[in-house]
């Protein structure tokens, strides 16, 4: 249930803080994207070879995991924006760090796996901080379009620093781009120092960290519609990584000619991001967690095309497709999530939704080479784009996902200071299921 005590804490429209972490998201995507793909480089230029590379990739991730929970607790109990300008100025003293070592000659792996495990550490208490923030910082009228925008400016940012990385690495040593991307962080993390805080009652800490954790659990364990979708996307992105991140590659080096169609391919999945995120700055879907799931099945379709493989248009335009359908569940699911979770639980359950869908990654990317070995890579593809559609199709039967009803608008009336909570008998469809 949704209070109006909880709503009328935050501002009426997107403002100044609104701005601010739109701003510093830009900043921060335009430097990390870039910098993802220098430190692949920057390994191969020491002397390493695709295995050192995974390693480096893997301490990034492996921290990341380890380390959300706790990030999401201590974001409940700290004003959230001193949690993301340490994690902030965490991540640009690591890419400092790491950007001399590679422009000095002759890092060591260890080195750089220290170094990209500390800026994962940075981003597993980043990142719940971030999302309990920006769903604090809008009302709920402006909820929706409000996180669409903010998805739509990230993933151009997603798409200019990839693109910006890729052309500094190729014009000048990948140091300098790692530290791009430090300077990066400590932009971002100035301005995110301006972000106000006051319309943010103050917390009381409660009984200790594990406390906050196991409260945080309990509000995710005891919300279906919450944990389903969670358990559903731990499946559905360790799919999606495996068959994109792995056999994709793969397939465009043995069947399409290389890596320049592969990379036509997944701007055209960028260019469907950003259509999605416009699409839903218009639409409203009413059952909320009805649209954005069915909107999943869709991610099913690069796996499909590239098992087939379809010639490149055809897979461009099926991973334009999907990037418009995960921006139809992302905002849904966004909107859902600033709806119905108690505003000094954000980001406990969103640390737990972090760590539900990036927990079996690791694993998904280590095993794709075995079982393309055991059965096939078209096999394996297929066995992916199955996996999509059966827990997608599985989440469907919780009865809360079908429900889920989007809550009317807030009327200056209806937020009036001498009312309580609302029920949904009183206010028709606030925060109910069915």
């Amino acid at each position: 249930m949704v209070t109006v005590a909880a709503t009328a804490s935050r501002p009426p429209h997107p403002g100044r803080n609104y701005r601010l972490l739109t701003a510093a998201a830009i900043i921060t995507g335009l430097g990390t994207h870039g910098a993802l793909i220098a430190a692949a480089f920057a390994v191969l230029k020491a002397g390493g070879d695709g295995g050192d590379v995974g390693l480096v990739a893997a301490a990034r991730t492996a921290p990341l995991v380890l380390f959300l929970l706790i990030g999401g607790a201590i974001a409940d109990r700290l004003p959230r924006h001193r949690v993301m300008v340490a994690a902030n100025t965490l991540n640009c003293l690591s890419q400092a760090a790491f950007a001399w070592l590679v422009l000095a000659g002759d890092p060591k792996l260890w080195q750089m796996m220290l170094l990209t495990a500390l800026c994962g550490t940075g981003q597993a208490f980043f990142n719940p901080a971030a999302e309990g923030m920006l769903m604090s910082s809008v009302s709920r009228e402006q909820a929706s379009r409000a996180f669409a925008l903010f998805r739509m400016a990230t993933q151009g940012a997603t798409i200019g620093g990839a693109a910006l990385g890729g052309a500094m690495i190729a014009a000048m040593d990948p140091g300098w781009v790692l530290a791009v991307d430090a300077a990066a962080f400590a932009v971002a993390g100035a301005l995110r120092a301006f972000l106000d805080v006051g319309h943010i009652p103050p917390r009381t800490p409660g009984g200790g960290l594990l406390a906050d954790m196991r409260d945080g659990w309990q509000e995710f364990i005891g919300r279906p519609w919450l944990w389903s979708i969670v358990a559903q996307f731990s499946v559905v992105v360790a799919a999606v990584g495996a068959a994109e991140s792995v056999y994709g590659p793969l397939v465009a080096r043995d069947e399409l000619g290389g890596a320049r169609p592969w990379g036509f391919a997944l701007a055209a999945f960028g260019a469907g991001t950003l259509g999605g995120a416009l699409l839903m700055t218009r639409w409203k879907p009413r059952r909320l967690l009805l649209a954005g799931t069915l909107c999943v099945f869709p991610l099913a379709l690069p796996s499909a095309g590239l098992a087939v493989p379809l010639p490149v248009g055809a897979l461009c335009a099926v991973m334009f497709v999907s990037g418009v359908a995960i921006e139809v569940f992302g905002v849904s699911w966004m909107t859902a999530m600033h709806q119905e979770i108690p505003e000094e639980k954000l980001s406990r359950v969103s640390a737990y939704d972090w760590f539900g869908s990036v927990a079996m990654m690791p694993v998904a990317t280590a095993l794709a080479g075995p079982v393309e070995s055991l059965v096939g890579r078209s096999e394996a593809l297929w066995g992916c784009a199955a996996l999509i559609v059966l827990v997608t199709g599985a989440v469907l039967f919780v009865p809360e996902v079908r429900r889920l009803t989007r809550a009317p608008e807030i009327t200056e009336v209806a937020a009036g200071k001498d009312r309580g909570p609302v029920s949904a008998d009183a206010e028709g469809s606030v925060g109910r299921l069915g």
